[in-house]
C-alpha cells in the first residue's frame, strides 16, 4: 500500500483549493486535493509541506490531520492521509496540474474528483457541517459554569463558516462570551485555542472596537503562545488595529516580537506576513525602524515564497514613502 498525503488548503475567505489533473495522468481531467507520495524517512507532515511547495510553489500551515482513507484503484492501493491547512498565497504556480480553483464548502460535492478524494471531501464536510443552531440558547452572563460547558463544546467542535459567524455574533452581543473566547485562546488544548482565536478574528472583523480593552494583555502574552495557529490569529487581529491606540510599551514588545518572527527560519508564512504589516505601521510612527525593516524584508526575498515576496515588495514601496510623510503623534 502506497502512503500518499493530500492538503485541504483554505484561504482567508475559508474557500478550499482544488486542482485538476492533466490528460496523461492516472486520472485524466479529474480534480483532487494536491499532495503526493511519502518518501522513505519522511514524515507525513514533511511530505505534504514539500509536495505543496513543489507542485504549487506556495507555503501552508498545517492545522489538523484528518482520518486516513484506504482506497484500491486496482492498479494501485493507496492510503491517503489528508491535512487541513491554511495559506496566504492565493495564486499557486502549477507544475503538475492544468488548472486550479478556490471553492466554497457548499461547492465541494459538485466537483468531479478522483475516487479517494471524494471520500476526503465528504469527510471534510462531515467535520465542518453547518448545524442548525437556532435551538441553542446561550445562558445568561451570571451562569458562568453553563457558559463554559456549552460554549467550550461548541467552539471545540466548530469548523463550519455559518456556525463560526453565529458564535462571533453572540460574542459581540454578550461580553461574557467574548471573554470566554479570549480565555480559551490561551488554553493548553491546541484545538480549542485555535478554534477560539479563529472565532475572535471574525468578531474583530465585524466589530474592531471590541479588542482594544484587551490588546495590551494579548501583546504581552505573544511570546508565550506556542500554538502556531493561535499566534497567527492574534497577529492578524493586531495587524488590523490602529497602532496609535496602543501604548508605547506595547510598541516595543511588538517590534521585538515581529522582528524575531521575520528573522526566524521556523515562523509560518502567515505570521511573517502579519509581522511585516505590523512593523510597517510601527515604522510610520518610528522612522528609525525603516532601515532595519527594509533590510529584513530584502533578506526574506530569497526564501522563495511567492506570498512573502509579493507582500514584502508592497511593504518596501510603502516604506520608501515614509520619509516624505510628517511624523504621526505617538501615545
Amino acid at each position: 500500500m502506497t502512503r500518499v498525503t493530500c492538503a485541504i488548503i483554505r484561504n482567508e475567505e475559508n474557500e478550499v483549493l482544488v486542482v485538476q489533473r492533466g490528460e496523461k495522468s492516472d486520472h485524466p481531467f479529474k480534480w483532487e486535493f494536491p499532495g503526493g507520495k511519502v518518501n522513505d524517512g519522511e514524515t507525513e507532515e514533511e511530505c505534504i509541506i514539500r509536495e505543496i511547495r513543489e507542485e504549487l510553489s506556495i507555503d501552508i500551515v498545517i492545522c489538523e490531520r484528518m482520518s486516513e482513507v484506504a482506497y484500491d484503484y486496482g492498479k494501485k492501493h493507496i492510503l491517503l492521509i489528508p491535512f487541513v491547512c491554511d495559506t496566504l498565497d492565493e495564486l499557486p504556480l502549477l507544475s503538475e496540474h492544468i488548472a486550479f480553483k478556490w471553492i466554497t464548502s457548499r461547492e465541494l460535492r459538485s466537483i468531479d474528483y478522483s475516487e479517494a478524494d471524494i471520500i476526503v471531501a465528504d469527510n471534510y464536510l462531515q467535520a465542518n457541517i453547518e448545524p442548525d443552531t437556532s435551538y441553542v440558547a446561550i445562558p445568561d452572563t451570571d451562569q458562568s459554569a453553563a457558559i463554559d460547558k456549552e460554549l467550550m463544546a461548541m467552539v471545540n467542535n466548530t469548523m463550519g463558516a455559518k456556525e463560526i459567524e453565529w458564535i462571533a455574533a453572540s460574542a459581540i452581543e454578550n461580553s461574557a462570551i467574548f471573554k470566554k473566547l479570549l480565555d480559551y485562546s490561551f488554553s493548553g488544548d491546541k484545538k480549542l485555542a485555535f478554534h477560539a482565536s479563529w472565532v475572535l478574528t471574525k468578531v474583530c472583523d465585524r466589530y474592531p472596537e471590541i479588542i482594544y480593552p484587551y490588546i495590551s494583555g494579548i501583546i504581552e502574552k505573544l511570546n508565550k503562545i506556542d500554538n502556531e495557529s493561535t499566534q497567527r490569529s492574534f497577529m492578524r487581529i493586531i495587524s488590523l488595529t490602529d497602532i496609535t491606540r496602543i501604548s508605547t510599551k506595547q510598541h516595543g514588545i511588538l517590534a521585538d516580537h515581529c522582528f524575531t518572527a521575520l528573522k526566524s527560519g521556523f515562523s509560518a508564512i502567515a505570521i511573517k506576513a502579519y509581522s511585516m504589516e505590523i512593523l510597517y505601521k510601527l515604522a510610520v510612527l518610528y522612522p528609525e525602524l525603516v532601515n532595519e525593516l527594509s533590510a529584513t524584508i530584502f533578506m526574506l526575498q530569497g526564501e522563495g515564497s511567492a506570498g512573502i515576496i509579493a507582500r514584502g515588495q508592497m511593504v518596501l514601496k510603502k516604506l520608501a514613502e515614509i520619509s516624505n510623510e510628517p511624523p504621526r503623534q505617538k501615545n
